[in-house]
């Protein structure tokens, strides 16, 4: 056993000594895997074969510490859980240390005796920890709670769940295109689908039980002039049933030729689901009950079968009059739920709002024509160093859609050529070109037609763009870790166009494919602006859409002089009065 360093001493003692008793104790998982998977995200897939190590502050009833180690761990693990419990405790308590810390195994007693000996803080045993034993019981509760669907019911809500997920149909629909299911089933009269996932980052189905709702929600939205105040209640103020897809972790996709055409998200990936619901009484609920998973079965069904039936990739399909009904068989005899005689079938209604989904498309389009002047403080001409440059974090049009992808050299060609397309060539030489056959990686910003003239004549008055680059970057407050893509133009001017989240898998997937199409392509890509962000073609802009190509080079953070960046919060004194 090794103790702990005189540096890592020094600096937990200049923390303050609590007066309260910590509890602690190392249990199987096999009871809790689920309740716990929900509190630790960092919890293994398989964390039913694991261990969960709790920090439990007696005085203050709270858990300080919460992980999840493979069985074989040995006893620093509750070492170094009790250093997160001490510097980084869960929710919203200040770091501080323990007066004494209690234990049930007498192995872990006289380890941490050994490991604790110069931090002045007592360790002893005691028979029964009633705090860690609370904290377990719920645990243990709110595993059974959640256990609310019948196998049958959950097995079936899955795959038609991931059979949906193949279906893909945030491809060629977006969100403001809605679709209305007429049900008339489970206390259900009609619902109306928003589909997420167009910008290839988050994909789920919002079914709004009534049109209000969802017309309340997009108002708010439209409305509130700073995004992050009071979106929480306007989010719970909804009134939707939702399924969002997560692309499971520790998963690589295997690339079939069947897939090889489609979207790389899409390729073979396993997902996982996660059902829901919110009401405005009832808040968000992440249980869905018996009722309420049988119509979504029967929902998902008829919708995968509207899809296979209709080419919603056909230009502004949800704006035409299209509908279908389907007799789709009642999962409640399927699943054995049935309470007395059902229907062997229920009746589903599918069909297209056009008037509401022209109503939300337009809602989108800002006709703002003023033209917005060089960005950053530097006088036109005069370069920033790159210690100075400043980092822009509005060059982005609001509601612009940012996709990063790779893209073969053959359909950048027209790009080049083309009489309508702005193109810059490289401002920096590459030390070696691309090959003729290589696939270039592409940042793609799509926006409406005002927004990206906009952001072209920007980039075109600080003499264009010359780097793309992606930065480390925190948040103290959150604690949120993410990289952030920025662009660098000739006056050496940073603008921000996007943060990737170091929690998200879809985040780091998409950045993998940049890293690994930008080191096959000798770090050069490309850049494209385009318009129709708020069109059909929202979300797939093809050649007709693009009004700029820039070539850039795919610089490292230290190239560029840059440093992981710390998020800050200004202080706005003039309020309005």
């Amino acid at each position: 056993m090794h103790p702990l360093s005189p540096f890592t001493c020094r600096r937990l003692g200049q923390l303050p000594r609590l007066t309260s008793v910590w509890e602690c104790d190392r249990r199987s998982l096999e009871a809790y895997a689920q309740a716990i998977s929900a509190h630790d995200p960092t919890a293994s897939k398989n964390s039913e074969q694991g261990d969960c190590i709790l920090w439990v502050d007696t005085l203050q009833g709270m858990v300080r510490g919460l992980s999840v180690v493979p069985k074989e761990t040995g006893h620093e693990a509750v070492v170094r859980a009790l250093l997160q419990a001490i510097e980084s405790p869960q929710g919203n308590a200040n770091p501080a240390r323990p007066r004494k810390v209690v234990v049930c195994n007498r192995e872990i007693q006289f380890f941490l005796r050994g490991a604790l000996q110069d931090l002045d803080i007592d360790v002893e045993y005691a028979f029964e920890l009633p705090a860690v034993d609370q904290v377990f019981e719920k645990l243990q509760a709110a595993e059974a709670q959640s256990k609310s669907l019948s196998a049958a019911t959950e097995e079936l809500l899955f795959d038609k769940s991931n059979r949906l997920w193949q279906d893909a149909p945030w491809q060629h629909l977006s969100e403001q295109e809605i679709l209305a299911i007429e049900l008339n089933c489970w206390d259900i009269d009609t619902l109306y689908l928003s589909i997420l996932g167009i910008a290839g980052i988050d994909y789920g189905l919002l079914f709004y039980r009534d049109l209000k709702s969802l017309r309340q929600f997009r108002h708010q939205l439209r409305q509130r002039e700073d995004f992050s105040k009071g979106m929480q209640q306007a989010f719970l103020e909804q009134n939707c049933l939702f399924l969002n897809f997560h692309l499971a972790e520790d998963v690589i996709p295997i690339r079939t030729p069947q897939a090889a055409g489609g979207n790389p998200a899409h390729q073979s990936s396993i997902v996982d689901c996660e059902f829901g619901s919110i009401h405005p009484l009832e808040g968000l609920r992440s249980q869905i009950v018996e009722e309420e998973a049988l119509s979504l079965i029967v929902v998902l069904e008829a919708l995968h079968r509207f899809l296979k039936k209709h080419d919603i990739s056909t230009p502004e399909f949800a704006l035409g009059p299209v509908n279908s009904r389907f007799r789709i068989p009642n999962p409640s005899r399927q699943t054995k739920q049935a309470a007395g005689s059902v229907s062997e079938t229920v009746s589903v209604k599918i069909f297209t709002v056009p008037e509401v989904s022209a109503a939300f498309l337009a809602e989108t389009v800002e006709p703002d024509l003023s033209v917005i002047g060089p960005l950053g403080e530097a006088p036109l001409g005069e370069v920033v160093s790159e210690d100075t440059a400043p980092l822009i974090d509005d060059s982005v049009p609001e509601g612009a859609l940012i996709m990063i992808g790779s893209h073969p050299n053959k359909k950048l060609e027209p790009l080049r050529k083309s009489d309508r397309i702005h193109y810059q060539s490289f401002l920096i030489p590459p030390d070696k070109l691309p090959k003729a056959k290589a696939h270039w990686p592409v940042l793609t910003i799509q926006a409406t037609r005002p927004k990206a003239h906009q952001l072209v004549q920007q980039i075109q008055q600080e003499g264009g763009l010359q780097a793309i680059c992606f930065n480390a970057g925190s948040d103290p407050v959150s604690g949120q870790i993410f990289q952030v893509g920025l662009l660098q133009t000739a006056l050496g001017h940073l603008h921000l166009f996007n943060e990737y989240e170091v929690d998200s898998s879809s985040d780091n997937q998409a950045l993998d494919r940049w890293q690994k199409a930008s080191e096959q392509n000798n770090r050069c890509g490309g850049c494209i602006i385009a318009t129709g962000a708020s069109g059909s073609k929202r979300g797939r802009p093809t050649g007709k859409e693009v009004i700029a190509f820039f070539e850039l080079r795919d610089r490292q953070p230290e190239e560029i002089g840059l440093v992981p960046l710390v998020m800050s919060y200004a202080v706005d004194w003039d309020q309005p009065e």
